[in-house]
């Protein structure tokens, strides 16, 4: 006998929440460096040179940051949508490729890209003077950072994407 009832995914957990976030974290933690120095430069403002161990001790510290972030985001998001419903259903409608074709999470990218820009910039100025090294920023340096590294948001997107199409991932199941 075949069972006619749909599976309801679970909703994620605190496993799946820590890992993406630090995947993307880690992604725009790197682009994030490589913009704010473009706009550093571009600008003429501030002054943004970590060498690479200045980057590697602080992207540690950034890992915490991240941690904490994931699981602050996990309990709020808890508040906001009980039970997970919201990411439930939209789950569902990938499943049944109802789901965004090739950007995957496209308001979610640049969104991301921008604030992972900012948290870059907040972590290194307050490990630079835990770690001995000099950064200065300049709001406008920060926001130009911002929107160069909303690119790499749109490429991460369409990168994922085309990897769900290749996949053939949120199709319809026959």
């Amino acid at each position: 006998m075949i069972s006619t009832t749909k599976k309801v995914p679970n909703p994620p957990g605190l496993g799946i929440w820590v890992s993406v976030t630090l995947l993307w974290g880690t992604v725009f933690y790197w682009t994030s460096i490589f913009m704010l120095q473009l706009a550093s430069v571009m600008l003429g403002e501030g002054y943004f040179h970590p060498a690479k161990s200045e980057q590697l001790r602080v992207y540690g510290i950034q890992v915490v940051v991240l941690i904490v972030f994931a699981l602050v985001a996990m309990l709020v998001r808890g508040r906001l949508d009980p039970g997970s419903t919201k990411q439930v259903q939209r789950w569902q409608n990938i499943s049944e490729g109802k789901g965004e074709k090739i950007f995957v999470s496209f308001a979610g990218s640049l969104a991301t890209s921008f604030f992972f820009t900012a948290l870059t910039a907040l972590t290194f100025l307050a490990s630079s003077g835990f770690f001995g090294f000099m950064v200065a920023f300049t709001f406008p340096v920060v926001l130009l950072a911002g929107v160069f590294n909303v690119a790499a948001g749109i490429a991460a997107s369409v990168i994922v994407g085309l990897i769900f199409l290749i996949a053939k991932a949120g199709r319809k199941k026959s």
